[in-house]
């Protein structure tokens, strides 16, 4: 019995020490599950701050939406694209020196509203804008009255042309009944007044414009009522054109009397109902505003005052003002933004003559 004793006492102790034992291993347990908790919610923490903050600074991407229009309406963001509207242009140095300045402005396209090279020369007129902007420039033009006796001439180079654009998409007769899409804007080169019935012209605009799902659009032909230019034009094109694309919310491109005006934002051309004067125009179907801009390099004229008094007219630069060949230049998706546009007229001294904002309601 004395010799079990002492092995009796160890087996006690044994036993009395196994529950703190197994308490520490358990602590210990524990402490490594609650740190490994820790580190797995740190590190989770840690990829949603990444994530939030790849999300905010990645301002480029297409499909982000943005409500900078006040208006509560989301818009895209998207690449600016300028946009250089001139007509009766002519083979003289004045005509360089405006296709200098529309490639010196950084310009996307041009649209043309008529009159090339006064000279039916198809040939030269191409070599023209070519030696300049290059053969594969975006360069879209609606036939003007001066253009109709080569008008096949013409129309084969501006197709030859149309063919290298790269994701330019005409459909129609081109240049005379035809309607385009390049860089997110949707235009009609329509030869109304030069070329065609007006009532034809007018059906097609609003035929194509019913069919559009674009934010900007644009109604580009030569001609003009006596109404809307400031000087000896008669009425060419009927009232039907302007009022299609004002009810179609389409921007009114023209040119015909050398010089420069536009309108303030209209709510009836036949009537001459202005909507608003304000600088910054919103257009929406049914209110657009109309402008000549026909000081592409022939000679410049001057205006009757009577027609330039109208009140009408935002801005008018006539040989009256001292005009200088120029260009409209219009920033398209301006400021990153799809449905917002800044526009200019800048002549061949850089001057800028007139200056005005646009934001499209249309089709949002």
């Amino acid at each position: 019995m004395k010799r079990l004793w002492p092995i009796f006492l160890i087996v006690l102790l044994l036993l009395n020490c196994s529950p703190d034992v197994l308490t520490a291993n358990e602590s210990l347990s524990d402490d490594v599950s609650q740190d490994e908790s820790v580190d797995t919610e740190t590190k989770q923490e840690e990829e949603q701050d990444a994530a939030g903050s790849s999300s905010a600074n990645d301002t480029g991407n297409s499909d982000d939406k943005v409500d900078d229009t006040g208006t509560g309406t989301e818009t895209e963001t998207v690449d600016p694209v300028i946009v250089a509207f001139i007509g009766d242009q002519g083979l003289y140095d004045a005509a360089q020196d405006v296709l200098t300045l529309i490639l010196n402005e950084g310009t996307d396209m041009v649209l043309h509203q008529g009159d090339f090279d006064y000279e039916d020369d198809p040939d030269a007129w191409d070599d023209l804008i070519t030696s300049i902007l290059g053969d594969d420039f975006p360069y879209f033009a609606s036939v003007g009255n001066h253009d109709v006796a080569m008008w096949d001439g013409y129309q084969d180079k501006l197709e030859e042309r149309l063919a290298r654009i790269d994701g330019a998409v005409c459909q129609g007769d081109l240049g005379y009944m035809s309607s385009c899409t390049y860089q997110n804007i949707f235009f009609i080169l329509s030869g109304v007044g030069s070329l065609g019935e007006d009532d034809e012209h007018a059906d097609y605009i609003e035929a194509e414009l019913a069919q559009d799902d674009s934010i900007w659009r644009i109604c580009s032909w030569h001609k003009n009522q006596t109404l809307m230019q400031v000087g000896d034009k008669s009425n060419s094109t009927g009232w039907g054109v302007y009022e299609a694309c004002r009810e179609g919310g389409a921007i009114i491109a023209t040119a015909h009397h050398h010089g420069y005006s536009r309108t303030y934002l209209m709510s009836d051309y036949e009537n001459q109902i202005i909507s608003s004067t304000s600088s910054t125009m919103t257009i929406d179907e049914g209110q657009t505003f109309a402008f000549v801009s026909g000081l592409g390099g022939a000679s410049i004229y001057g205006q009757d005052d009577d027609l330039a008094d109208n009140d009408w007219w935002a801005s008018v630069y006539t040989h009256d003002q001292g005009a200088k060949h120029g260009a409209l230049f219009c920033v398209f998706q301006d400021n990153n933004t799809e449905n917002q546009a800044s526009c200019y007229f800048k002549n061949i001294e850089g001057a800028i003559i007139d200056a005005f904002d646009l934001v499209s309601q249309v089709n949002l």
